[in-house]
């Protein structure tokens, strides 16, 4: 007996389109390229016309942004 970490006939979710990633992270696909292009975002292809995304880079293509929350510090200038 095989144990699958997901159901078999399930994608797996450790790479997904462009489509899915664009829907994902609320950007359009067109972003997404332009980041691949740049050199910003890996990307591979699986045969010729599929575009796969890994998520740990998208995940770190699209890092929160700091809020409020955090103490925020700020340089002063120390005069001697």
């Amino acid at each position: 007996m095989e144990i699958y970490p997901t159901a078999p006939n399930q994608p797996r979710l450790d790479w997904l389109s462009l489509q899915q990633a664009a829907a994902l992270h609320g950007v359009s696909v067109d972003t997404l390229r332009r980041r691949i292009a740049a050199g910003r975002l890996p990307a591979s292809r699986f045969g010729e016309r599929l575009i796969r995304v890994r998520t740990e880079d998208l995940e770190r293509l699209f890092r929160p942004i700091p809020t409020g929350e955090w103490p925020l510090q700020r340089r002063t200038r120390r005069v001697s």
